[in-house]
């Protein structure tokens, strides 16, 4: 048989044990079970709220079951140990069976499934979880929860933390699924931390030096900002500013004019012109006394309209 298989086969054979010893120990107070295979055979571990019903009067209901066991099973040589459960209200096989049997009594769900999981941390539990589906209610199956506390739905902490438990309540209406999930105390999570009041923490040296710290800054004085007395001369240019921009656009352009001639006059006393650059330049000359020209007469218009407009 392929490892898959043989995977397949035990985890089957494993919930047909476990719904056995369910369906007998039930009155007793079933808890769950764990099997291990030993070389002297298959040892069962049964824990009960009663252990005194699931051995019988002088043991004969613990021989019946290790018959079945190996009949029903064929399993060689099962020893079954007995033990009790301290506290039954932090075993969630236990509350989920107790609380099957409150729905089937009778109860409303919604007070039984808050009275059970009070009961859970009032015992001492780090979170609970109840979870009701099916027609509890009415004709229409829903899912009913309950939660307390802190509870971990996957990775290893809920399969190795959390208590699992399961319970059907058989209604008129049809069955109900009783799911429980516990943290016990004292639980060990990965995300658990501690704060220890003792510990000594290392000093952090400072990058900067000792007269370079955020302290020895703050404790000296500010470098004084000059300010501008009542008395003193300020240039605040008291014309519209549209003409105070025009005015200096003016003065670019015509001091780039300026500087225009000036070079092209250099380059003339460095170095002998011709007839031919000598018109050139003055043709350049007259250009831009004409574009400079024509811009200040476009911004003596442009004034005139802005008067006749006011």
């Amino acid at each position: 048989m392929a490892d898959e298989h043989q995977f397949i086969e035990d985890g089957l054979r494993r919930s047909q044990i476990n719904e056995f010893f369910a369906d007998e120990l039930g009155r007793a107070g079933y808890g769950g079970m764990d099997v291990a295979q030993t070389p002297m055979g298959t040892q069962i571990v049964l824990k009960a709220e009663k252990p005194g019903m699931v051995i019988g009067k002088g043991g004969k209901n613990i021989r019946k079951i290790t018959t079945e066991l190996e009949d029903r099973f064929d399993m060689d040589d099962p020893q079954i140990d007995v033990q009790e459960v301290d506290e039954p209200d932090l075993n969630a096989q236990i509350v989920a069976d107790r609380l099957a049997n409150a729905l089937e009594r009778g109860w409303y769900f919604r007070k039984a499934g808050h009275t059970t999981i009070d009961r859970i941390m009032d015992a001492g539990a780090l979170g609970a979880e109840i979870v009701l589906s099916g027609k509890v209610t009415g004709a229409r199956s829903r899912v009913e929860k309950f939660n307390r506390g802190y509870i971990k739905h996957n990775g290893e902490p809920a399969e190795e933390v959390v208590d699992h438990g399961q319970g059907v309540a058989v209604m008129k209406l049809g069955t109900i699924g009783v799911n429980v999930k516990i943290i016990p105390p004292g639980a060990t999570l990965p995300d658990d931390f501690e704060v220890r009041e003792d510990a000594e923490v290392p000093e952090v040296d400072q990058a900067a030096g000792d007269d370079e710290g955020v302290e020895a800054l703050l404790e000296e004085e500010p470098e004084e900002v000059p300010d501008v007395g009542a008395d003193d001369d300020v240039d605040v240019p008291d014309g519209d500013p549209a003409e105070v921009i025009d005015e200096e656009v003016v003065e670019e352009v015509v001091e780039e004019t300026q500087d225009t001639a000036s070079e092209a006059t250099d380059v003339a006393a460095e170095e002998p012109v011709g007839d031919a650059d000598a018109d050139e330049l003055d043709e350049l000359d007259e250009e831009i006394e004409s574009e400079a020209a024509d811009l200040v007469a476009e911004m003596e218009a442009a004034d005139e309209e802005d008067e006749e407009d006011e």
